[in-house]
């Protein structure tokens, strides 16, 4: 059985598991079907594009990352980011912040304390300890990378805006809820093993607010 299909049939048989258990994930579910995330092996691509998308528009960074995709033509490649010149960076739109950033991502991966072809065989623990030793990745760009890039299914992203604001609407908090009432909801309704699957949902839940 390949890769794929044993990821999908473990996401299919996370959702049958919420839908029994919870009643607001069984109604999302109804609403926006199957969850979209899966797993890839683009890791450093998306690495590239997190640190270039922080505290910037959604169009800017689309214009910056678009910059230097053409100077590179492949982003997922580190050999080639390491050797573009600092001037080449900042004239893509880079800022000199960021540009740190960068060298310290592609530092990481040359000397082997970010080992990318290892993290399918890696726990979430141990990469996100990697991930958060690279400056300007913390640890929500962690999580979101073990959901969307690796396809982990018991993250749970208590630090989303988005997540946060999924609970208060699909359960009813009058205010955003704490990182320790998301928990506690987590574990009321027995999220565990497929916790990324209903931050999925909760995600969900703001669209159909």
């Amino acid at each position: 059985m390949s890769e794929k299909r044993i990821f999908m049939d473990e996401l299919e048989h996370g959702v049958r598991t919420l839908v029994r258990r919870d009643q607001k994930i069984r109604d999302l579910k109804r609403a926006h079907g199957i969850p979209s995330f899966r797993p890839h092996g683009r890791y450093f691509e998306i690495l590239v594009r997190s640190i270039l998308s922080q505290q910037i528009s959604g169009s800017a960074a689309k214009t910056i990352i678009g910059s230097l995709r053409a100077e590179l033509g492949n982003l997922n490649d580190p050999r080639l980011l390491a050797a573009l010149p600092d001037e080449v960076l900042r004239s893509c739109g880079v800022s000199s912040q960021k540009l740190g950033y960068l060298r310290s991502l592609t530092d990481h991966v040359f000397d082997k304390r970010l080992k990318l072809r290892r993290f399918s065989q890696l726990p979430d623990e141990e990469i996100v300890a990697e991930l958060t030793d690279v400056k300007g990745i913390g640890l929500w760009t962690a999580k979101m990378f073990l959901i969307f890039s690796l396809g982990r299914l018991d993250v749970l992203a208590y630090e989303d805006l988005g997540v946060q604001h999924g609970v208060r609407i699909a359960y009813g908090f009058d205010d955003m809820p704490t990182k320790s009432e998301i928990e506690t909801l987590a574990q009321e309704n027995r999220w565990e093993p497929y916790r990324s699957i209903a931050c999925w949902y909760m995600w969900r839940a703001i669209e159909k607010r």
